[in-house]
């Protein structure tokens, strides 16, 4: 069910997402930010509202995204345009790429960090080979099984709204908000319930060193694969199973050509709202603000969205006679077996992954983890 408008999934209470149409384009070149502009009919414009700031001059931005219409991160992307643009009266106006649009996920955080796109929904498993302390999102079993808990980490935590943030930027990209899509869930083409079942089995992961090390602590051999290329390799057989959560799982079809699917609840699929440093920190004060603003505003908004999502489509999957897929709930005891596993790739991190500024962040991130079990 490609292509599934936001508005046509009812959100629990009274949210209500506006969607802007914005298509991909080829056009890596594009607008780039226009200078301000003393247009009086710009001025009269940007006065308008209650709520609207007055900007002067005129911006034309490119905010990039890793999935399509009708799923968490275009939906969100959109939403944060439109409040962009009505908040500064019309003066900030962002053009929403969906995934492909302009290139693979790898080829849109090099864009962020060359300044050609200004904004990035990016997920930290594409960008571990050169943030490698963002393959902490990676570890399994590391944060709280309740979703809100682990969203309040994210909001709140030192370890990654500074510690983490600080590296990042010294790499050319400033999160500016780490935020749920949900918890992640297997697919196979065999019963994945015990780490046995994951002898010499096929997973598609990430281009994340960690990801993998992590599914080979179960026996696995990972295969580095784009999401682009997935849905073919999963009906052919090139791998047996990929991770996702469950909105994105049903949205792709994977479960079409899978024939069983876990409810693992193993880790989180984390996505960063991101901008380049060089081109926030050059903005005018009032025009941060918005941004900053915007982004505070979004945390509930991605949180309902994308547990809306996962709740309605895992009953989709369920009730699909046409491809049916059995649905595995794995027990407290099943997911012990993976966890046991899964601590020793912590070591891993750790001893071989990241140095000693990644180490502290660490430490602080699990001492934060654990304050909120």
């Amino acid at each position: 069910m490609l292509f599934k408008k936001w508005k046509t999934v009812s959100l629990v209470g009274a949210l209500t997402f506006a969607l802007t149409a914005c298509g991909g384009s080829d056009d890596v070149g594009g607008d780039e930010q226009v200078e301000p502009d003393t247009d009086p009919a710009t001025e009269e414009n940007n006065d308008a509202g209650s709520d609207e700031a007055a900007i002067e001059g005129s911006y034309d931005w490119r905010f990039v995204t890793e999935e399509m219409q009708g799923q968490v991160q275009y939906e969100y992307a959109a939403e944060f345009a439109e409040k962009l643009n009505e908040k500064s009266g019309g003066a900030i106006n962002v053009e929403v790429y969906e995934f492909g649009g302009l290139g693979s996920e790898v080829d849109q955080a090099e864009q962020l960090q060359m300044g050609a796109v200004e904004f990035a929904i990016m997920s930290p498993g594409f960008v571990g080979g050169t943030v490698k302390e963002s393959q902490v999102f990676a570890l399994h079993y590391l944060f709280p099984d309740d979703l809100e808990k682990t969203q309040e980490i994210l909001n709140t935590s030192e370890a990654l709204n500074t510690q983490l943030v600080g590296i990042f930027e010294s790499h050319g990209i400033k999160p500016l908000a780490f935020w749920t899509e949900g918890a992640m869930q297997w697919t196979g083409s065999r019963e994945l319930r015990t780490p046995a079942d994951f002898e010499g089995f096929k997973m598609r992961t990430q281009a994340s060193p960690l990801i993998q090390e992590s599914y080979r602590a179960y026996g696995a051999a990972p295969e580095e694969l784009s999401w682009a290329e997935l849905y073919t390799a999963l009906d052919r057989g090139v791998v047996e199973g990929q991770e996702n959560p469950i909105f994105f799982i049903e949205d792709e079809s994977f479960h079409e050509v899978q024939d069983h699917m876990t409810i693992s609840n193993h880790n989180n699929y984390v996505a960063m709202t991101t901008v380049n440093p060089t081109f926030y920190n050059g903005l005018p004060d009032e025009v941060r603000a918005i941004i900053d603003e915007t982004v505070e505003e979004m945390r509930p908004v991605a949180f309902e969205m994308q547990k809306e999502m996962n709740e309605s489509l895992l009953d989709s999957i369920k009730e699909n006679e046409d491809t049916p897929t059995a649905v595995i709930e794995l027990t407290e005891e099943e997911r012990e077996a993976f966890r046991e596993l899964a601590l020793p790739v912590r070591d891993y991190f750790k001893n071989e992954v990241v140095g000693e500024e990644g180490r502290e962040m660490f430490e602080l991130l699990e001492q934060e983890i654990a304050a909120q079990q």
